[in-house]
C-alpha cells in the first residue's frame, strides 16, 4: 500500500470564502488567524479535517476554515465529535467552543469526552461572558460580575477550565492567550499531535461585552511579571528578571515568592508528564484572580489509551467470538413488546 505525500498549502489554501462576522477587534480574530496559518505545518489534509462547533459566537469558526465542518447545537460539539472521531479515526477532528457552550450545558459532554480521551483537539474560547446573547454572565464569569442576567453581581463560584479538564483527568491540558501567536500556535500544534482528547484553553478578548478582561495580566506591559512559562523540565520562574518562583508546599498546593539564595534550590521543576494529575491540578489553582501570576503552557501531558481504539478492539473481539450477529432476529426476540 503507497500513500500520497500531504500537498503543501498556504494559509489561503485553509481560509473559506466567507466573510468573517465577528465584532471588530475581537480576539476571536487572531486565533482563528493562528489557526489558519498552522494548518499548513500539521501535515493533515484539508479534506481529512473537520471542525466541529456548538453555539456561540466562537461556533463560527468553521465556516471560516476551507475544511468540512460542522455547527451543531449548545454544548453538544464534543459529543457530535466522539461519534465522529470513533467512526472515522482517520480524520484529525478539532472542536471549537466557548466558555458559555462548554460549560454550562455543554459541560457533561464535555468532561465525559475528556474523561474518556477521544481523540479530538479541543479548543476552548474563555472570554468570561456570553457573546452571543449580548452580555450575560458565563461559567467562568468571576464573583461579583456585573451583567445582565446579574444586575447586583454574580454569587456564582466560577468553573476554571484548566482545574476542570485535569480534574476529568484529560490526557493533555494546556493554556494560551489570543495575544501571542506563536504561543498559540505552539499549544495548539502540540494539542493536535497528542493522542487522545486534549484542550487547550484560551484566554480570548471580548471587546464589547468584558473588554479588557485579562488585561491584566496579557497585556504588552504586564506580561514580563504576570506570566508563568511551563516548560517542561525547567524551573518555574517569572518576573522581569525571573526574580520569582512557583514553591511547593507540605500540604501538595503551590505558591509563588521571591528567589532567593536560600530558597533557589526549592524551585518547582515543571514535568508535565506526571501521571498524577495533583501536581497539574495545583498548578492551574495558583491564580484565583486577573491580578496575579498566571501559569501559561502545558500543565498535564500524558499518554493513555484512547477510546476509539479501545471500543474498536471490543467490536472486533466480540465478532471474533459470537459472529456478527442478526439484528433480525434481536428484533423479533422475547425483548420486544407490543402497546395497545
Amino acid at each position: 500500500m503507497t500513500t500520497t505525500a500531504v500537498p503543501v498549502t498556504t494559509r489561503k489554501d485553509w481560509s473559506s470564502d466567507q466573510e468573517v462576522r465577528w465584532c471588530p477587534g475581537c480576539g476571536d480574530y487572531s486565533i482563528l488567524a493562528a489557526v489558519q496559518m498552522l494548518m499548513p505545518d500539521l501535515g493533515v489534509r484539508r479534506e481529512s479535517t473537520v471542525f466541529v462547533s456548538g453555539i456561540g459566537c466562537a461556533a463560527r469558526f468553521p465556516y471560516y476554515m476551507n475544511t468540512y465542518g460542522v455547527h451543531t447545537i449548545h454544548g453538544r460539539a464534543p459529543a457530535i465529535a466522539t461519534g465522529l472521531a470513533m467512526a472515522r479515526p482517520d480524520l484529525d477532528v478539532f472542536v471549537i467552543s466557548g466558555d458559555g457552550d462548554a460549560l454550562s450545558i455543554g459541560g457533561n459532554h464535555l468532561i465525559h469526552a475528556l474523561r474518556r480521551n477521544i481523540n479530538i483537539t479541543i479548543l476552548l474560547f474563555n472570554n468570561r461572558i456570553y457573546g452571543l446573547t449580548k452580555g450575560q454572565y458565563s461559567p467562568t464569569s468571576e464573583r461579583g460580575k456585573v451583567t445582565k442576567s446579574t444586575p447586583v453581581g454574580s454569587l456564582d463560584r466560577p468553573f476554571d477550565p484548566v482545574s476542570l479538564a485535569v480534574g476529568a483527568e484529560a490526557t493533555f491540558v494546556a493554556r494560551t492567550h489570543d495575544m501571542d501567536r506563536a504561543h498559540m500556535q505552539e499549544m495548539i500544534r502540540r494539542a493536535h499531535a497528542h493522542r487522545g482528547a486534549s484542550l487547550v484553553e484560551v484566554y480570548q478578548n471580548c471587546n464589547v461585552f468584558n473588554d479588557a478582561a485579562f488585561e491584566g495580566i496579557t497585556s504588552k506591559e504586564n506580561r514580563g511579571a504576570m506570566l508563568i512559562q511551563l516548560r517542561h523540565g525547567e524551573a518555574i520562574r517569572f518576573g522581569a528578571e525571573n526574580e520569582f518562583g512557583v514553591f511547593r508546599l507540605p500540604d501538595g498546593g503551590v505558591v509563588t515568592d521571591r528567589v532567593t539564595s536560600d530558597n533557589e534550590a526549592h524551585v518547582l521543576v515543571h514535568n508535565e508528564h506526571v501521571e498524577d494529575p495533583s501536581l497539574a491540578f495545583s498548578l492551574s489553582r495558583l491564580t484565583i484572580s486577573d491580578h496575579e501570576p498566571t501559569p501559561m503552557g502545558v500543565f498535564r501531558d500524558v499518554s493513555s489509551v484512547e477510546y476509539g481504539e479501545s471500543a474498536s478492539a471490543q467490536i472486533v473481539q466480540q465478532q471474533s467470538e459470537k459472529g456478527l450477529g442478526d439484528l433480525a432476529s434481536l428484533f423479533r426476540s422475547n425483548g420486544s413488546w407490543t402497546v395497545k
